[in-house]
């Protein structure tokens, strides 16, 4: 069977879906000045592919112009056609960054962050997925992983091909489900590595006549499906600026006001980093999520978590030492939910705001004025409300360009209004389905 080979190039919208084009890969050069063709409507394409309301019709032209040093090709060497990719930018005809686009944002996230702390962000996205054809039991089990191996090893090849740097994989909890980790990356590079290694796990899944789900929740009495996104900051010299041994649990100055900035406005955050309605079943205390805006030491119900190292010597342990944001979920795009992130971190910093002390309690025993008197605040328990959240806090929507929050509020309540009254369990099925 003759075949044209073709190149696709990729943009993970505000639905945290891949979408894009594929050209003749004999066309690279043209396509990589030009881009393709992209049309405004599509950032309102909601996760089920139903079209929520839009501010621009049927008007405008766009293009997604790919980025040579994205691009992956993964040849799985079974006969099948090779991953063959390049993420882009959404730009205007003009060659400027378009509103909407998530990579765009997340380049603009990063620059504030340089130009306000004079740091750089090393990053990592940290995944659970499930396979539809999983086995139960075996958690954490060798068997559990042996069941999966050939699986496993197909995988890692396929990560390392693309680019990336393999760390760990293992049989998680769940039913069917696997957790996997990279090495962190810098910068925009960081959540193109998430995105990467989510489109890895799905090719490599369809190889093995399988389909992987990264969907929040599969069932609403199951576990839950997280991303775990770890960060850490460079100065200019490209020197470790995360640790300090004299900062409270170790975090630097720098450090200090971005964890404190992430928690203040984590409430109003949380639509972009748990984006779907299903997000906030996981949300809740004692599924090792997150329910509050609060810092911990190890401790794996923390909003943001100091991780440990197991370096002795100070520089091993300033290279080691990292943050781990974990109120998110994969029906968040990358890109999105690391620039709502840096910029909540960026605004503590610009606030001067204090550390905050880790907790070492449970907090879902304190009532809400207990939780109120020590500067925790619940999060959201539903899409619906961390929409209204972050709506209401003009200094979160000043982060973004003009108009884009009423764009991303208008797509999440499309997606809702898609989903209608259905049960909360057809609703796991909905999100297991497209995630």
């Amino acid at each position: 069977m003759i075949r044209e080979p073709l190149l696709f190039v990729a943009t993970c919208d505000v639905s945290g879906r891949v979408r894009g084009k594929a050209f003749p890969l004999e066309l690279l050069e043209k396509r990589a000045g030009r881009g393709v063709g992209w049309t405004p409507t599509n950032v309102q394409i909601t996760c089920f592919d139903a079209i929520a309301e839009s501010p621009y019709g049927s008007l405008g032209d766009l293009l997604l112009v790919p980025d040579r040093d994205s691009r992956v090709t993964v040849d799985f060497q079974d006969g099948s056609p090779a991953e063959d990719f390049m993420l882009g930018d959404i730009l205007t005809l003009d060659g400027a960054p378009w509103e909407c686009c998530t990579r765009s944002i997340l380049k603009s996230a990063l620059k504030r962050l340089e130009d306000i702390a004079g740091a750089r962000l090393v990053g990592a996205f940290e995944h659970e997925f499930h396979l539809k054809a999983g086995e139960g039991g075996g958690a954490y089990s060798m068997e559990g992983y042996r069941n999966r191996a050939a699986f496993a090893a197909t995988l890692m090849a396929a990560i390392k091909t693309a680019g990336l740097k393999p760390d760990t994989v293992m049989k998680e909890y769940g039913v069917g489900q696997y957790e996997v980790t990279i090495s962190p990356e810098r910068g925009v590079r960081a959540a193109d590595a998430g995105l990467v290694l989510r489109e890895m796990v799905r090719a490599t899944a369809r190889r093995f006549d399988d389909e992987a789900s990264f969907t929040p929740i599969r069932h609403p009495d199951g576990v839950g499906n997280g991303v775990h996104i770890h960060l850490s900051f460079e100065d200019s010299s490209g020197r470790p600026a995360t640790y300090d041994e004299n900062g409270p649990h170790g975090m630097s100055a720098i450090t200090q006001g971005f964890v404190a900035g992430v928690l203040k406005y984590l409430d109003s955050i949380v639509a972009f980093t748990a984006p779907s309605s299903v997000s906030y079943l996981r949300l809740t205390p004692h599924r090792w999520s997150a329910a509050f805006n609060n810092l911990g030491v190890r401790d794996r119900e923390a909003s943001v978590r100091i991780c440990p190292t197991t370096a002795r010597d100070p520089e091993g342990v300033a290279r080691q030492y990292n943050i781990e944001f974990r109120a998110a979920d994969a029906a968040a795009s990358p890109h999105l939910a690391l620039a709502a992130i840096v910029h909540a971190g960026v605004q503590g910093i610009v606030e001067k705001l204090e550390a905050p002390k880790a907790t070492q309690e449970d907090l879902s025993l304190l009532d809400p004025a207990a939780l109120a008197a020590r500067g925790f605040t619940r999060l959201p328990q539903s899409l619906g409300e961390a929409i209204e959240r972050m709506m209401a806090n003009e200094t979160v929507r000043g982060w973004f360009p003009a108009g884009f929050c009423e764009v991303y509020r208008d797509h999440k309540l499309g997606e809702l209004k898609f989903l209608g009254d259905r049960s909360v369990l057809d609703q796991c099925k909905a999100y297991e389905a497209v995630y």
